[in-house]
C-alpha cells in the first residue's frame, strides 16, 4: 500500500499534465461543443492507464457514457463503482475570466479552467489512483467500473435510461459520487446525499411585439403579471406556499441531528467568500446547516423582459420569462410537486402563464450506520488527518437514480475546494488536494476490499 501511495507522489506531474489536457477539451453539455470528442479523449485516457473502456449509447442526440472497467485477480466478488461526468458549464461571462477558459494554466497550487474542479480534477483522481495501484502491484484490490456521463450539467435526463440498459454492466456494491469539498480548513466533507430538483420555466405573452411605455395605461404589461404569479409562491421568509409541497417530507432522525449538530459552519468566512451581510432570515448556526441539508427551495435562477442593457429605453415589453429551480428532499416526487405547482398557478387565476418543466430529480440519502461509510471515513482520516460527516449535500446529482437501479449505497467524497468558483468564472482546482485525493481513492479501494 506504501509503495501505491509514493507512486501518486512521484506521478503528480503527470496528474497535472493530463488534468490539463482535459481542460483545454472544451465539453459544454449546454452547447453540445466539443462532447463527443471529450468523450473519446476520457476513454483513451482510461486505456492508458490500463482501464479497459468503452463508449456506451443510448440513442441519436444523446451524450454517450465513457465505461471503464478493471477486474480484480485477487477479489473478484467485490465491485467499486465511479461516477464522474466529462461535460462542463458554459464559460460566459467571458470578460471575467483572467485566462482562456480551457487554458488548464497553473498557477503556484493551483490550476485554472473550467471543469478543473468541476468535475475533470475530480475524475483524474480516480484515474490516477487505479493507475497507481496497476503500475505498483499489477492489480487493483477489488472490481473497479468507471461510469462517466456526458449531460450532468444539464440534468442528467438519460441518466436513469442508461442506467437501467446497462444495470447488469454496471452492477456494484457500492458507489463514490462524482464530487467532494474540502472546507477551509482542509477536511473532506463526506456526503451522505443530496437533494432533488424540479426545474421549470414560466412565461407570459402579451402581445406580438414590444410597445411604446406610454401604452401601459391600455395594455398589459407581461412582466407585471409574471410577478404577480411568482408572489403566490413564497413568502418572504423562503416558505413555499403551494398546497401540499411539504407533504411528503420527513423530518431529521435524531441521528442525522446529532451529525448535523458536528457539522462545522464558518459564517464568517462563508460571508466574506460571497460578499454577503446576512443569511435569509438571519439564520444561525444550526439552523444553517439544518436548512443547507434538508429545507426544499424555491429559487428564481433567472428573469427576463423587456430592455435590460445600459441606458434608458421607455418600452413595454410583449413578453416575460423566469427560470425556477425547487430543490427537494427525500420524498419527494418531482412530477407530483410539478402537478402541484400547475394546480397552484390555476387556483389562483394564472392559467395564461405557461408552464414548462425541464426536469426533475428525487433526493437521496445513504445511512450513516452504513459499513461503506464508515471505510471512507478511515481512508479519509490516513489521508487528509480529519473529515466531516454531511448528512446530505445542498446541491442536487441523479444519485437517486443510482441508488434506485443499482441498489447500492452512494457517498461523496473528493477534491473539490469550497470556495474553487465552480460555475463560475476562474474555477480552479487545488493540487495539494488533488494530491490527497488521489490517495484517499487508493485507501479507500483497499478498506473497502477487506470488508464482506
Amino acid at each position: 500500500m506504501n509503495q501505491t501511495l509514493r507512486h501518486v507522489d512521484k506521478n503528480i506531474n503527470h496528474l497535472i499534465r493530463d488534468l490539463q489536457t482535459l481542460i483545454r477539451q472544451p465539453s459544454v453539455s449546454a452547447k453540445n461543443q466539443g462532447i463527443e470528442e471529450c468523450a473519446k479523449l476520457v476513454s483513451n485516457m482510461l486505456k492508458k492507464s490500463g482501464v479497459s473502456s468503452e463508449i456506451l449509447r443510448l440513442k441519436k442526440g444523446v451524450a454517450p457514457i465513457v465505461f471503464g472497467e478493471v477486474k480484480s485477480t485477487k477479489n473478484p466478488n467485490k465491485t467499486l463503482l465511479f461516477y464522474n461526468h466529462y461535460d462542463v458549464q458554459p464559460v460566459e461571462p467571458l470578460d471575467l475570466w483572467d485566462d482562456d477558459p480551457f487554458s488548464g494554466k497553473v498557477k503556484g497550487n493551483k490550476i485554472f479552467g473550467r471543469g478543473s474542479a468541476d468535475d475533470k480534477g475530480e475524475l483524474i483522481t480516480r484515474i490516477k489512483a487505479v493507475e497507481s495501484f496497476l503500475k505498483t502491484t499489477g492489480d487493483v484490490p477489488c472490481n473497479i467500473k468507471f461510469v462517466i456521463e456526458g449531460e450532468e450539467e444539464t440534468g442528467s435526463t438519460y441518466i436513469e435510461a442508461y442506467l437501467k440498459r446497462f444495470r447488469q454492466k454496471f452492477s456494484c456494491d457500492g458507489v463514490i459520487w462524482e464530487f467532494g469539498y474540502v472546507d477551509s480548513k482542509g477536511r473532506p466533507i463526506i456526503g451522505l446525499g443530496m437533494k432533488g430538483l424540479l426545474y421549470v420555466e414560466l412565461s407570459v405573452k402579451e402581445s406580438v411585439r414590444d410597445a411604446h411605455s406610454s401604452l401601459a395605461v391600455i395594455m398589459k404589461n407581461p412582466a407585471w403579471r409574471l410577478v404577480e404569479a411568482l408572489k403566490t409562491l413564497r413568502d418572504p421568509s423562503g416558505k413555499i406556499l403551494i398546497r401540499d409541497w411539504y407533504q411528503e417530507v420527513v423530518p431529521f432522525s435524531k441521528s442525522d441531528l446529532k451529525l448535523l449538530g458536528k457539522e462545522p459552519f464558518d459564517e464568517h468566512s462563508f460571508k466574506s467568500e460571497y460578499g454577503v451581510k446576512g443569511f435569509v432570515n438571519d439564520k444561525s448556526g444550526l439552523e444553517i446547516k439544518k436548512a443547507l441539508a434538508g429545507d426544499p427551495t424555491c429559487n428564481i435562477a433567472g428573469l427576463v423582459s423587456g430592455y435590460t442593457l445600459e441606458g434608458a429605453k421607455t418600452v413595454l415589453p410583449s413578453s416575460a420569462l423566469v427560470k425556477i429551480d425547487f430543490r427537494l428532499v427525500p420524498k419527494m416526487d418531482p412530477k407530483k410537486q410539478f402537478a402541484r405547482l400547475q394546480k397552484h398557478l390555476k387556483q389562483n387565476g394564472f392559467s395564461d402563464v405557461k408552464i414548462k418543466m425541464y426536469h426533475g430529480e428525487a433526493a437521496a440519502r445513504t445511512n450513516p450506520s452504513d459499513p461503506f461509510v464508515a471505510q471512507i471515513k478511515e481512508a479519509a482520516k490516513e489521508s487528509f488527518g480529519d473529515f466531516i460527516v454531511n448528512v446530505s449535500n445542498a446541491g442536487t446529482g441523479p444519485m437517486h437514480s443510482f441508488v434506485n437501479v443499482l441498489g447500492a449505497p452512494c457517498v461523496s467524497i473528493g477534491s473539490t475546494y469550497m470556495f474553487s468558483r465552480i460555475h463560475s468564472p476562474n474555477e480552479f482546482a487545488r493540487i495539494d488536494l488533488l494530491r490527497k485525493t488521489t490517495k484517499c481513492m487508493c485507501l479507500i479501494m483497499d478498506k473497502f476490499s477487506k470488508h464482506n
